[in-house]
């Protein structure tokens, strides 16, 4: 029953990513209802029946979609491929109608990054990080048609988040984590200026260059989502042009319980689209600039929302929105009367019962509070097994989204708790930054304060909790098992870093070295490194132990997971290892996520005795 049940959850395909026409009547978007993400177009209803989208089939290429935009002219489409699934990205464009497909920037062996459309024109953003160590990176504008390039920027690990109409001034970022500096870079005159008032303060996730409001100096304005000299992520604007450089940054909109996640704007620059995260979950506002009055929307068809895009005249957004018993789907808000429409249909769902998880606090041992997410099993009464999931990153965030592998454990009676441990994103700016370095051990107590919570409120027998984790989320479990070889019954390591010193040797260079400012320096802070890594004390790991690891990750390289599952064999330990032939570092195909569920599943109710 409950293999048939895992194909159902796994098999419940999305739609995410949208972008609109200029007239906001076509949507184009991304969807894995095939069984790989790939790119849709159709037309925007919004009263009556739903059009069926239109697939845009690349012949040249299976590789997955990861971003799709659409061009000011409504004349190209430009699409981000990741190469074999994994962290390379190649940039392709292709008409509309599906014709005319071609690569512009990217390849096996070079990363590109698909920028924004110029406002006015025609042409894209590109940047290409660097291949080799000490070599800057570079952005340019690409034509579509003659794929020719205009030097655009050059930095260490540029971004570039908006082009001026006339692309005069560029808003970019650069630095490596938590050391981010914003400038906006003036092409005419070769001059950059600093356009947060605390370089290295903070990042800008968001950054819009919009008219200003009338009757201010400046003709321009940038609207930037910060947390720059603040204690969260807000919404703060900064003066820019002839009269405003050096202007003062103001602070528009702020909340203290929450982040501001995501932004948008219209061309006019009059209304700004705010989504906040709360704990978690999303909330939304329209901003009136030249009133500076916000008006909360209502009515958000579920929990969390993803890509959302303001029409360029203002009136309408197009959004994803999920929930723990709905995949992501497409919804519409009209900005004027804040109704709601739909935009996408959805997957059918298996006839069960989804889990909604409860949003649970505990102290961690130094006094922090920590938040997660509880699954419980339905009807269980007394303590039973349990599984701490570890989101990625460690910058990332656990939210109440779909999770089909979520939804499997619970339906095999495995109560699953995903904590925000320190260092994970929308908790404001000291949080992220609580495990920087040597304080990454703080970090890692903050796992088994999450188990020992789960034995203390009675949901988890404490001889039968195991972790797991992907990505930064599979290390913290190896080194749980590791440092912590009491604590656990089981584990499933996805794709985690076993040793520091062999990631930074293997990794994507642009990977390392954004990296550094966040574990530490490979050289500099070698022994603290060495001490972090789970390799130094594998041979402490007591417990089951599953590995699963992409063929072709070049972001964790494959050696992570050789490395420890040989040395865990070497001594006859229980380990078992699925490789998963033609993926990277995201698992974006359907047989590789069911293969990874069923196996996880499978491992843990065997190991828990669930």
């Amino acid at each position: 029953m409950h293999d048939d049940l895992t194909s159902s959850l796994v098999s419940a395909w999305g739609s995410w990513g949208p972008t609109m026409t200029r007239n906001a009547r076509r949507v184009a978007f991304i969807s894995d209802r095939t069984g790989v993400p790939e790119v849709f177009v159709q037309d925007v209803v919004v009263d009556g029946e739903l059009p069926t989208p239109t697939r845009i089939v690349l012949e040249e290429t299976t590789d997955p979609v990861v971003a799709v935009s659409w061009s000011a002219d409504s004349a190209w489409l430009a699409l981000a491929l990741a190469t074999d699934g994994g962290v390379r990205q190649q940039v392709w464009v292709v008409r509309p109608d599906g014709t005319d497909a071609h690569r512009i920037a990217g390849s096996r062996d070079q990363h590109a990054e698909l920028g924004p459309w110029s406002r006015s024109g025609h042409r894209v953003v590109v940047s290409l990080p660097s291949a080799e160590p000490e070599q800057p990176a570079r952005s340019y504008l690409v034509d579509p048609d003659s794929g020719d390039r205009d030097d655009l920027a050059v930095g260490e690990l540029i971004h570039i988040l908006d082009v001026s109409v006339e692309e005069r001034l560029v808003i970019l970022r650069d630095g490596r984590r938590g050391e981010e500096f914003v400038v906006v870079v003036d092409r005419l005159t070769d001059e950059d200026h600093p356009l947060l008032t605390s370089p290295h303060a903070g990042s800008a996730e968001v950054a819009l260059i919009r008219p200003a409001p009338e009757g201010d100096e400046s003709p321009l304005v940038a609207y930037v989502s910060t947390e720059a000299g603040l204690p969260r992520r807000q919404l703060v604007s900064m003066p820019i042009g002839p009269h405003g450089w050096r202007g003062t940054s103001q602070v528009l909109a702020g909340r203290d319980d929450a982040e501001l996640e995501a932004l948008d704007a219209d061309d006019a620059g009059r209304v700004l689209l705010l989504v906040w995260n709360v704990a978690g979950r999303s909330e939304l506002e329209l901003f009136d600039t030249a009133h500076g009055t916000r008006s909360v929307v209502d009515g958000l068809p579920g929990s969390v929302v993803t890509n959302p895009v303001l029409s360029r005249d203002g009136r309408s957004v197009l959004l994803a929105v999920e929930g723990p018993e709905r995949p992501r789907e497409l919804w519409r808000l009209d900005t004027t009367s804040h109704t709601w429409s739909r935009v996408t249909t959805g997957p059918s769902l298996p006839e069960v019962d989804l889990v909604v998880p409860t949003l649970e606090t505990f102290v961690a041992r130094d006094g922090l509070a920590i938040t997660g997410w509880l699954y419980r099993v339905p009807g269980s009464a007394s303590p039973g097994p349990a599984l701490l999931h570890l989101h990625g990153g460690p910058e990332s965030q656990e939210r109440p989204t779909f999770s089909a592998q979520h939804q499997a454990l619970v339906a095999a009676g495995i109560a699953v708790f995903a904590p925000n441990i320190r260092g994970s994103s929308g908790f404001g700016r000291d949080f992220v930054h609580a495990d920087d370095l040597e304080k990454r051990w703080d970090a890692l107590a903050d796992v088994v304060d999450a188990a020992g919570f789960l034995a203390d409120s009675g949901v988890a027998d404490p001889a039968r909790i195991a972790v797991t984790g992907r990505s930064y989320g599979g290390y913290a479990t190896l080194a749980s098992l590791a440092f912590t070889p009491e604590v656990f019954a089981a584990g499933v390591d996805v794709c985690g870093m076993s040793d520091f010193a062999t990631f930074y040797r293997d990794t994507e260079p642009w990977i390392a070295a954004a990296a550094a400012t966040k574990y530490g320096h490979p050289v500099d802070d070698e022994a603290l490194l060495e001490t972090l890594s789970p390799m130094s004390c594998i041979d402490d790991v007591t417990a089951p132990l599953l590995v699963v690891h992409g063929e072709l990750d070049t972001n964790v390289p494959i050696g992570e997971a050789h490395q420890a599952v040989d040395a865990l064999r070497a001594r006859g330990a229980e380990v078992e290892y699925l490789e998963l032939a033609g993926e990277g570092h995201e698992y974006r195909r359907l047989d590789s996520r069911l293969a990874l569920v069923e196996a996880m599943v499978a491992f843990l109710r065997r190991t828990l005795d669930a």
